[in-house]
């Protein structure tokens, strides 16, 4: 797909489409604070994927086209980080388990809208090394936090749950450090199946970070500003950097990139069941200490199944109306 194809793809609005695109800003949105979903991989089941690579991409060049195509995304966005904090934080502490069962029902469902992608392509050696390559690159990220929060005494965990140990002296160490966490968050939007909140996870900032967002600790902590700073910097020069190069790939060897994304997808899916904040759920389970659990066990299971028929009946609907308007 050229340019030219390109430019004519990002759609003009009406209603649907508009609430639409809002509705991918907002699970890309969500995805920022929920470990395990893609919003890309939505953009995908909506087929606004490569329009959204390629207006983050222009934006500069083509202000005012892209800007009235992303701004029902960036609304959405906003209030997916929000419903984030507010809602999806506070079910994760009630019942984590069910939870998360619920949004790996989701990925699952919506899988057959990523491979789809490759489906038809020739398997050929680079392809699948790709994939092997994005499978294993969440599931050794998850194995990580996994393994050190099963390592870390639970007293300490407590510890710097209260007192946000990873950002006492903030100095330049964080700053570099919410760069580069910047960058891998713009990756995180822009790739599907890759989860920001794992990453943060596997350098032991997730629970911290989210902690620190509290008026109470912004006036006893101003420096914290220094780190959310660099991080939104690596974030604009990654989305910016990154969208274009995705674009670029997707119109020269587009089933080579999908390889990969095809297993990071997969790879998703399976790292929400091994991660820093699961762990901590199966480590409640053998201490014996954890809240509802035949109740969180039991909903998980059929929220799980809720997740996959929701996702995979949305995606079928998707297919069965771009068929419709493609005759």
């Amino acid at each position: 797909m050229g340019e030219k194809d390109l430019q004519i793809a990002l759609i003009k609005y009406n209603k649907k489409t508009w609430c639409k695109s809002a509705v991918l800003g907002f699970f890309i949105g969500l995805a920022i604070i929920v470990p395990g979903i893609s919003g890309s991989t939505v953009a995908i089941i909506f087929k606004l994927y490569d329009q959204f690579l390629y207006a983050l991409g222009n934006i500069l060049k083509q202000f005012k086209r892209c800007f009235i195509f992303l701004l029902p995304i960036g609304i959405g966005i906003v209030l997916g980080i929000l419903l984030g904090f507010i809602t999806v934080k506070s079910l994760l502490d009630i019942l984590p388990f069910a939870i998360i069962c619920l949004f790996a029902g989701l990925m699952v469902g919506a899988f057959p809208a990523v491979y789809d992608e490759v489906k038809d392509a020739e398997k050929t050696p680079l392809r699948i090394l790709l994939f092997i390559i994005g499978l294993a690159i969440p599931i050794v990220m998850g194995s990580i936090s996994a393994f050190h929060t099963a390592t870390t005494p639970v007293s300490q965990s407590a510890q710097e749950s209260v007192t946000l140990a990873t950002f006492e002296n903030i100095g330049v160490g964080h700053f570099f450090a919410a760069l580069a966490l910047g960058v891998a968050m713009g990756i995180t939007q822009i790739v599907p199946g890759l989860s920001f909140s794992a990453i943060m996870m596997a350098v032991g900032w997730f629970a911290d970070f989210i902690a620190s967002i509290s008026l109470t600790y912004w006036k006893s902590n101003p420096m914290i500003f220094v780190v959310y700073g660099a991080m939104g910097v690596g974030l604009i020069v990654s989305v910016l950097a990154f969208s274009k190069l995705l674009t670029t790939l997707f119109t020269r060897a587009r089933h080579t990139a999908y390889a990969a994304i095809v297993g990071l997808s997969l790879g998703s899916i399976l790292s929400m069941f091994c991660n820093g904040d699961i762990m901590e759920v199966y480590l409640s389970w053998s201490a014996g200490t954890a809240n509802n659990l035949v109740l969180d066990i039991v909903l998980g299971v059929v929220l799980f199944i809720v997740g996959v028929v929701g996702a995979y009946l949305l995606v079928r609907y998707q297919k069965k109306h771009d068929e419709t308007q493609a005759e």
